[in-house]
């Protein structure tokens, strides 16, 4: 499997890009000025990890039937849902690094946040890319792409 092949099923499907955003919002909403790096971390995965469980279970329920074995469901759910954990990966990196204070906890937040929006840029340009558009339609559509996941997270952190 190619590097190419491997990102397209497992980073550019609707559970990784959700829980890229999600992700984000729950880094956004957990900080605050006097919150720690290892809190923002450890409550954003666990929260993460709560919603993915979610995920996990509804696929399985839908998806189990008379036709289909609960194991096979289950298994299904989990190959499905695995973009939300790997979409969370990147922007962790700064988290981990302020955990170990090698860097302050805002900065640490503040590039977590950058790198999310720069990943679903990212995302937004190749699956332009993919249907062949112009290269300036292909930076338009990345910078509406990390626009939204902007939006996201600021409408959340704005409601919590």
């Amino acid at each position: 499997m190619t590097a190419r092949t491997w990102i397209r099923e497992h980073l550019l499907t609707a559970e990784a890009i959700y829980g890229l955003i999600l992700y984000s919002a729950l880094i956004a909403g957990v900080s605050h000025d006097d919150s720690n790096a290892v809190e923002v971390l450890l409550i954003s995965v666990a929260s993460l990890l709560i919603f993915w469980g979610a995920h996990i279970f509804a696929q399985t329920l839908a998806a189990h039937g008379a036709e289909k074995k609960l194991s096979v469901a289950i298994g299904h759910a989990l190959a499905d849902s695995s973009g939300m954990l790997y979409a969370s990966l990147l922007p962790s990196v700064p988290l981990i690094l302020g955990a170990f204070s090698l860097m302050r906890t805002d900065d640490a937040v503040t590039l977590s946040l950058l790198i999310a929006m720069l990943v679903l840029g990212a995302l937004g340009y190749n699956a332009l890319g993919e249907r062949g558009k112009h290269p300036v339609l292909r930076v338009l559509g990345a910078i509406g792409t990390a626009f939204f996941g902007f939006l996201v997270i600021v409408l959340n952190t704005a409601v919590h």
